[in-house]
């Protein structure tokens, strides 16, 4: 079996539906007909360039051209971390907090699945490098981004209680224990789902590409539950790292809640 080859025209027949949802939205004054379009330009704008820098990258197989496209995709992952944050850090901590947890988690499961599992020759060639990151990455984006969102509208929200119980002498991780825990689940709610969910609800993409390309599909199940295990990893790691990040942040050595050091938010 081969591979099916897609013309521009079943691209633009799929791309229809998704115009449809465009419409209802204008239809129903939902508001997100402009939003629907421009992430659709997006997308296909930015596949469009990563297809020809993958094309780049392949033919010449260098660790430096292979990091610089790693470091690339991370700085991206970690501005839309920040974006996804209703209340955020204020100044440099905002980027800094989730971008410094993903580049951390996504860059160590990357290598320990290209020196152990996948074991290319070379370890860096982006072939399979920039594959295995950009999938790790896009989930502990999510991951992170969520539970950074959790802890600081959650700590907001129960300030009361929390300074309560500093008052009566709790340490500021025993008085934030509650809001470590929300957030931490929050951020691992949506990988949690989404291996519950794997082969019984959905067929992940990587597996259906795979299977479309004519692979056995015992392969295809041994690589997919591959991913979701160092998905998984990556995510489990990255949401750690940022919330305790961010909970030193929102505290001092006096045991202090400070929220003050919230974009918007005053001691």
């Amino acid at each position: 079996m081969s591979a099916v080859s897609l013309s521009l025209w079943d691209l633009a027949l799929a791309a229809s539906l998704v115009l449809i949802h465009a419409g209802l939205s204008l239809a129903l004054q939902l508001g997100l007909g402009r939003q629907i379009v421009l992430a659709v330009i997006r997308m296909v704008i930015q596949l469009a360039l990563l297809g020809v820098v993958l094309e780049v990258l392949f033919t010449r197989t260098s660790p430096w051209l292979t990091a610089l496209a790693a470091a690339v995709m991370i700085l991206f992952a970690g501005r839309e971390a920040v974006a996804r944050q209703g209340r955020k850090f204020a100044g440099p901590w905002g980027y800094g907090i989730g971008t410094s947890a993903i580049l951390a988690s996504a860059t160590l499961v990357t290598i320990f699945a290209l020196t152990t599992q996948v074991q290319s020759d070379p370890w860096f060639n982006p072939r399979y490098a920039i594959p295995l990151l950009g999938m790790v990455l896009g989930n502990t984006m999510t991951g992170v981004a969520l539970g950074l969102n959790t802890l600081t509208t959650t700590a907001r929200r129960d300030k009361g209680g929390i300074e309560a119980q500093l008052a009566l002498g709790a340490s500021i991780w025993v008085a934030m224990r509650p809001t470590l825990r929300e957030a931490m689940r929050s951020g691992m709610l949506p990988i949690i789902n989404a291996m519950a969910a794997t082969g019984l609800v959905s067929i992940p993409g990587m597996m259906t590409g795979q299977i479309l390309a004519g692979a056995a599909p015992a392969d295809a199940i041994r690589y997919q539950l591959l991913i979701m295990f160092l998905i998984a990893g990556g995510t489990g790691l990255g949401v750690f790292a940022a919330v305790y990040a961010g909970a030193r942040r929102l505290t001092d050595q006096r045991h202090r809640l400070r929220l003050d050091r919230l974009a918007g938010m005053e001691g």
